[in-house]
Formats: structure tokens, sequence, C-alpha cells
């Protein structure tokens, strides 16, 4: 069968070619790939500045934001023949750790963890791959054409659910939220917070095409001249950043109201400080998500909305492995 695939660490455009079909397992479900989803990580896997491949395997499978429809399942997986899946990207570290011994491996302490497509494991661009039905999720038949983004989406979940625990510590009562970049994980995080009933204001630097009418098509405001800017108005009590540009990220936290939360969906290069930026007597907290484990994956599921999600989708076409 036919894949996309890339030697990590060799800068070169994917490619596609024959793979072996996907070794059985006990417990796997056997999919038909149907979409997947190429983000900024997978743009750096390109670049050879990122990923690494199967230990002892010259290439690495893309593909880390999943559809498939099941083709074979065991009897006693939960699933059956025709279901619509995405599979879970990250792995438990074999040691594990604390967090990942409590099923939490989303928040691996020791870095030992993998990832389908992205670290050590191959991903689900392929013609047929299987996954472990504990790292499957089921989705709603409707979602057939945007179920691709339950990736994306599960991050953006998981920021919301972390910003609300952080919180409940104290009185919490957000009323106004920024959220930076309007890529599709900044358009999902805007989503996420509309159905919250909270007033979403996103940034980005483009002045025309999609992004300013698809803000606005799902209820939030869209600036593009600066943090400065888009808080003039009210300071955010909720900032979640979707750029992973320190400067952004670091004018973000300064931004924010007292006891003001700042989520960060991504990784910021290293290199800069954030000594004398912010005034210590106001009280902020900042929190990272860059992964998902299954909990919020759940949690999205109940939220996705076809007609939303769709626009999201900035390209559609047939699955590169066919």
């Amino acid at each position: 069968m036919r894949a996309l695939t890339v030697q990590p660490a060799r800068p070169g455009p994917p490619q596609v070619v024959d793979v072996p079909e996907p070794l059985p397992g006990e417990h796997d479900l056997l999919v038909d790939g149907l979409a997947v989803g190429v983000c900024g990580t997978d743009r750096e896997i390109a670049a050879g500045e990122y990923g690494w491949a199967p230990p002892g395997h010259g290439r690495l499978v893309l593909g880390h934001e999943s559809l498939g429809r099941v083709r074979a399942a065991p009897a006693d997986s939960g699933f059956a023949a025709g279901d619509l899946v995405a599979g879970v990207v990250r792995r438990p570290d074999p040691v594990p750790c604390g967090a990942c011994a409590q099923g939490q491996f989303d928040m691996c302490r020791n870095g030992r963890y993998t990832e389908r497509g992205i670290k050590e494991l191959d991903g689900y661009a392929s013609e047929r791959w299987r996954v472990e039905a504990s790292y499957a999720v089921r989705l709603n038949p409707r979602l057939a054409e945007v179920g691709v983004l339950m990736e994306p989406t599960s991050v953006v979940a998981k920021a919301w659910d972390q910003v609300e625990q952080v919180g409940r510590r104290s009185w919490f009562d957000p009323q106004r939220v920024l959220v930076t970049g309007a890529g599709p994980i900044g358009l999902l995080a805007a989503l996420l917070g509309v159905q919250r009933g909270l007033d979403v204001h996103v940034l980005d630097i483009v002045t025309s095409g999609p992004k300013p009418d698809l803000v606005r098509a799902l209820g939030a405001t869209y600036h593009h001249e600066g943090v400065a800017e888009a808080t003039r108005g009210a300071e955010p009590d909720v900032i979640i950043d979707a750029t992973g540009v320190s400067a952004v990220v670091f004018d973000a936290i300064c931004a924010t109201a007292s006891y003001g939360i700042v989520c960060l969906t991504g990784v910021s290069s290293a290199g800069r400080g954030a000594s004398g930026r912010s005034n210590s007597s106001r009280r902020r907290v900042s929190v990272n998500v860059a992964s998902c484990g299954r909990r919020p994956s759940n949690t999205a599921r109940i939220r996705l909305s076809p007609d939303q999600l769709w626009k999201s989708v900035t390209v559609a076409g047939p699955n590169a492995a066919r």
C-alpha cells in the first residue's frame, strides 16, 4: 500500500512510497484511511526541524490528524466495521512516569512518550492503518467530512479544560477572551469560547482573505493591529495563544486582566526570557497544552459542529496516499 512519508532531519517534500501492510495486533482495529490533516507540525517535520522515525527505520509515515472507517475490529473491542474513527496521537512512555501511569500521557514528565506521525511511531497518512481499540475515538457519522479535525479540536478542548481547572482555584467569572492566531487551532479555540457564551476576540496579522470573515461567522470580533490594539477596549480574562510566536506570547502575558490566564497551545522557540516584562503585583497564570489524551477528545466530540468545523478546513482534497 502507499503512504505519505519523510526522512526526518532531512529537509524535503514528503513522498508517497510503497510501505508494508500494517502488522496485525490482537486488540487493533484495521482502518481504511479517509483523510489526514496537515498542520504546522507536519511542515516542521518536512523542513527537517522536527520528527523521529520508528527505531530501525529510515522513513516516518506522516499524519497525526486522522480520519478513517473501520474495516475490521475484534469482537470485544466495542467497535464494528463501518464505524467512523480518529486515532489518538500520543502513547505513554514505557517507564512509566507518574503522569503516564495515571493515564495522563498528554502530561508526560520524562519526554519518553511516542506519537503517531511525529515521534517514533508511523502516522495515519496511509491507505490503511491499524490502531489499538483503546486509542481510537468513534465519531458521529455526521462528521464524515470534518472529523479529521478531531485531533486539533481535542487540543483546544484540553486548553479550555485547563483554563477552567486553573480558574476554579479561586473565584473565576471570565467574560472576555482573546485568541491570538486565526489558523485552524485559533478558529477552533474561538469556536469553543463562543459556545461558552464568552465575548471572544481573535488577533491575526492579515487584513483580507478568509480569516476575518471566518472569525465573524463564528460570532467573534477580528483584530489585526497587535495585542495592544486588541486589548484596548478591555483586558481579557483569558488569552489562548495559537501562534507559538514568542513576542506575541509575552505581550499576551502582559495584557491579561488581574488573575487572568494565558494558555499556550504550541511550543515557542527558545532564547527569550520574561524578566522585567510583567507587573508582579498583578497575578497571572500561564499554562501550556501542546498535546492531548483521551479525555479531552471525548469532550471535543460532544461539542463538534459539522457546519462550523467545515470552515476551518483550509484545503480539501483526496487522501494523499491514494
